[in-house]
């Protein structure tokens, strides 16, 4: 697999998306982008008045229907929908998200099944439904919204992380599997930004217990306090994700986000030097009689 992904398929000037959680943050921004740029877009969202204002101004080429990302028999209906109006899907974006803070023993088995519900079975259902489309078109991209949270975690994020690091070892997967029907695959990794992920309705906090309440501290009022404060410009971001889709070629990682290139390098960096640490004694477990492995991957 390369580290960018080129698509062989042909595409046209103008890309029909769907975008999930398309009503605020990055999916309002994507949407916001996308349209302006002559594309159409299917707004996929639970509350469909919240984009009464887009809809209204571009009546032909943005459709806003209601959909619950968690909803995994939901997805078919969603690409025969568009199907059905615009012929065709270029661009997926799974972009509904949101997060749970709380240590281990403080989040929920309910909450955490939640978030993968939210963060790795929907998306999945969705991808599994526009794949026979694009294949057959010989062409396509599918983004996924993951987070520096999902390559990197610290005490209080577990669940989120969790969510995060299975959808992108699924989508990476993913990207070898497709990439011989011109379907390129983007896994995006934001720092903070302004999308109202930290807001009141969105962010969910574990009931707190005393037993973690000293190394929890900091963060449970660090991600209270974050909300309009992030350095990140969801629009800015909007504008680099649609100029890289219609450019044809994608990284199969895209970190954003100074913050995201900081804290991911140094992930890289510090798993590397355990890896280097460990490599005499992890060797040692092998049978002696055995060549190394010349599997293909």
């Amino acid at each position: 697999m390369t580290q960018t992904q080129s698509q062989s398929g042909t595409q046209p000037q103008s890309l029909t998306w769907i975008i999930t959680g398309a009503s605020r943050g990055f999916g309002r921004a994507l949407t916001e982008k996308a349209l302006a740029n002559g594309d159409i877009v299917v707004a996929a969202v639970r509350r469909p008045e919240s984009l009464a204002d887009l809809a209204a101004k571009y009546p032909d080429t943005c459709l806003v229907t209601a959909y619950d990302a968690r909803d995994v028999t939901a997805a078919a209906g969603l690409v025969r929908q568009t199907v059905e109006r615009f012929d065709r899907i270029d661009v997926l974006v799974n972009n509904a998200g949101r997060a749970v803070v709380g240590a281990v023993e403080e989040v929920s088995d309910a909450q955490l099944r939640e978030l993968m519900d939210l963060h790795l079975f929907g998306p999945a259902a969705l991808v599994r439904a526009v794949l026979p489309v694009m294949r057959a078109q010989g062409s396509g991209s599918v983004v996924q919204m993951s987070s520096q949270g999902g390559r990197t975690s610290f005490p209080g994020v577990a669940a989120y992380s969790a969510s995060k690091f299975a959808l992108e070892g699924w989508s990476e997967a993913l990207a070898g599997e497709v990439a011989q029907f011109g379907i390129g695959v983007m896994i995006v990794e934001p720092s903070r930004f302004r999308t109202e992920f930290n807001a009141g309705d969105t962010l969910e906090f574990a009931g707190p217990s005393a037993a973690y309440a000293q190394v929890l501290a900091a963060v449970r009022a660090d991600m209270a306090g974050a909300d309009g404060r992030q350095e990140g410009d969801p629009d800015r971001a909007a504008e680099i994700i649609v100029s890289l889709v219609h450019g044809g070629s994608l990284p199969l990682r895209l970190p954003l986000g100074r913050e995201a290139v900081e804290r991911i390098s140094g992930a890289y960096r510090r798993g590397l030097a355990e890896v280097e640490r460990w490599a005499d004694t992890a060797r040692s477990a092998d049978f002696d009689d055995v060549p190394p492995s010349s599997r293909p991957v």
